[in-house]
């Protein structure tokens, strides 16, 4: 088992630090307290191949493992947490569309999509179902040779400001069997934005309800079959929850620089606060916390690349352990700067809200504990972890 990066992968989160440096980190401050969605700096990403990172090769993308994935989304949010999730966000819905639209909307959209030119928002969750995502209750009817879609969407990434609608709805019964996946142009006639919300973190990316009011989309526009979207929105999920755990990890690298580098420059007492043990303890601790988790997400992006069994329960757990524990951490190296850490002259209160959310999404860190557990009392599956 080798854990040492190759020369390629090194060089490829060697890019995405510099691209971080060079494009994010300037601006990341102004971006959250403006509520900016900052559309030419993620295009510029795209430029980089990093809005099509696993997205298939027909679409544009690069098609890339979701080990080296990983490495990217770390580098880009140890800076800005929120511009990169939403970057994660926009490679799943891009990979989903990539890798199950026709031929026809494929061309169309995927090499605007990877390039990151168009943007597009993945649209799951309803007013009444979150943690319960096979309950879904947007429709979409087939009429002749077109999908008619009633309904609503809430909480989404990027809606309003973003050019395709990658969503869930129900085309059949009740349960996940009843559930489809489609491409929709986010500016149709009878789709309505609701108002930005007002979030504590994640202010570089609007989100927004979305109602879908007698939309109509060629019936080209499903993605797959009539009956497996819930089976893809599953799949999107196990890289999102992956992605989303990265960039808990990116965030907490970021937070731990700054805090090894603040120890080492104040002074207390006529000491450096490096030189007391009990700091010195608290950084050890939080780097030893901060490398399980990275090691966590990295093994399960490798279960996912090789098609593993259990590459769902893997994922599940590395996304629970990665966002406790690196929000933890964020929230030591808060603790470390002091007052100072709470001022917003000093990034660590960003990254402190900006990852609070991460335990939320992708399916609550209470959803993946169910998950790990059902799977750990399958009667197929007594050697579920080992």
């Amino acid at each position: 088992m080798d854990f040492e990066l190759s020369e390629d992968q090194r060089a490829f989160a060697e890019t995405a630090r510099q691209f971080a440096q060079s494009e994010l980190a300037p601006h990341a401050a102004q971006w959250d307290e403006e509520a900016i969605f900052p559309v030419d700096a993620i295009a510029k990403a795209g430029e980089l191949g990093f809005c099509g990172l696993y997205a298939p090769e027909n679409a544009g993308g690069l098609a890339l493992p979701r080990l080296d994935t990983t490495l990217v989304f770390e580098e880009l949010a140890a800076v800005d947490p929120s511009t990169t999730a939403f970057i994660s966000i926009h490679n799943m819905a891009t990979w989903m569309l990539g890798t199950w639209a026709t031929d026809e909307v494929r061309d169309a959209w995927g090499p605007q999509l990877t390039s990151g030119q168009k943007l597009a928002s993945y649209c799951l969750t309803e007013p009444g179902s979150g943690s319960d995502a096979a309950s879904i209750k947007t429709r979409a009817e087939l009429q002749g040779n077109e999908y008619v879609i009633n309904g609503g969407k809430a909480f989404i990434s990027g809606a309003g400001s973003t050019d395709l609608l990658v969503l869930m709805a129900r085309s059949g019964d009740a349960g996940a069997g009843g559930i489809s996946a489609f491409a929709v142009p986010a500016q149709l006639p009878g789709i309505g934005y609701g108002k930005k919300e007002h979030k504590m973190g994640w202010n570089s990316q609007p989100t927004r309800t979305i109602s879908f009011d007698n939309v109509r989309i060629p019936a080209s526009h499903l993605l797959g079959r009539e009956g497996e979207g819930f089976k893809i929105a599953m799949k999107g999920l196990d890289g999102g929850r992956i992605n989303i755990a990265t960039c808990s990890v990116g965030a907490a690298q970021g937070a731990l620089t700054h805090a090894q580098r603040y120890i080492q420059e104040r002074k207390q007492f006529g000491k450096q606060l490096s030189s007391f043990q009990a700091l010195q303890f608290k950084l050890a601790d939080m780097a030893t916390e901060l490398v399980a988790a990275r090691q966590m997400v990295r093994l399960a992006a490798s279960k996912l690349d090789a098609g593993a069994r259990d590459a769902t329960t893997y994922c599940a757990m590395a996304k629970r352990f990665a966002t406790d524990t690196c929000f933890d951490v964020i929230n030591e190296a808060l603790q470390l700067h002091g007052g100072y850490g709470y001022l917003r002259d000093f990034p660590l209160e960003r990254l402190l809200r900006d990852a609070r959310v991460h335990q939320i999404l992708e399916g609550t860190n209470e959803i993946m504990r169910v998950i790990v557990g059902r799977r750990m009392l399958d009667g197929d599956a007594p050697d579920a972890i080992r």
